[in-house]
C-alpha cells in the first residue's frame, strides 16, 4: 500500500482532490441562490471543467525522465490515472448534488467528465501535465460564449453545454475521451 501512497503524492492527488471538492462546493453554494435559469448547464460544466483542470496537474510526475525509464509498464497506469480522474470528477459533482441543488443529470455528468478528462489527457500529451488544463479551459470559454447550437457543427463545438441526449455532443465527448486517453497512455506527458 505504500507504493500507492507514494504514487498519489507524486501525482499531487491530495491537492487536486482538495481543489476539486472546493470548486464543486463553491459553485453549488453560488447556484443555490436561484440566480441562474432552471436547467442551465453552465454551473455543472464549470464544476466539471474546474475539477478536470485540477486533476490535470497530476498527469505528469516529478521527473519525466524517471517515468520514461522505469521498469514498470506505464501505459495501463496512465490510462487508469485518466479514468480514475474522470470518475473522481463526476463523483464529486454527483455527491454535491445530494445536498439539494440539482445541477445536472447523471448522463450529463458522465458525458462531460469523460470528455473533459480525455481533453485534459490530450492536453498533457501535447503540452505537458502542467499545461494540460489549457485545452479544456479554451474549449470551455468558447462553449460559454458561443451562440446557441442549432447545427451539428455547432453542437460539436459546444458539446459541453448541449443536452445529454444530443448525439453530436455524446460522440464528441467519446472521441475526445478515447483519443486523449490513448495519446496520454502511449506517449505520456510531453517534456
Amino acid at each position: 500500500m505504500r507504493w500507492l501512497t507514494l504514487y498519489a503524492r507524486s501525482r499531487q492527488v491530495p491537492a487536486s482532490l482538495a481543489a476539486v471538492v472546493i470548486s464543486a462546493v463553491t459553485v453549488w453554494a453560488l447556484a443555490r441562490d436561484g440566480g441562474g435559469e432552471p436547467g442551465d448547464p453552465r454551473p455543472a460544466v464549470l464544476v466539471l471543467a474546474a475539477a478536470a483542470m485540477a486533476v490535470s496537474i497530476g498527469l505528469s510526475g516529478q521527473d519525466l525522465a524517471l517515468d520514461r525509464t522505469a521498469a514498470i509498464r506505464w501505459v495501463p497506469r496512465r490510462a487508469a490515472h485518466v479514468l480514475l480522474g474522470g470518475v473522481a470528477v463526476g463523483t464529486v459533482l454527483l455527491t454535491v448534488q445530494v445536498m439539494g441543488e440539482d445541477l445536472a443529470t447523471t448522463a450529463f455528468v458522465v458525458r462531460d467528465s469523460t470528455g473533459l478528462m480525455g481533453l485534459v489527457a490530450l492536453g498533457a500529451a501535447l503540452a505537458g501535465g502542467q499545461f494540460g488544463w489549457t485545452l479544456p479551459f479554451a474549449w470551455l470559454a468558447f462553449s460559454f460564449f458561443a451562440p446557441p447550437a442549432t447545427s451539428v457543427p455547432m453542437q460539436v463545438a459546444t458539446w459541453m453545454v448541449v443536452p445529454p441526449g444530443t448525439a453530436a455532443g455524446t460522440w464528441t465527448a467519446l472521441v475526445l475521451a478515447v483519443a486523449g486517453t490513448a495519446a496520454y497512455a502511449f506517449a505520456g506527458p510531453r517534456r
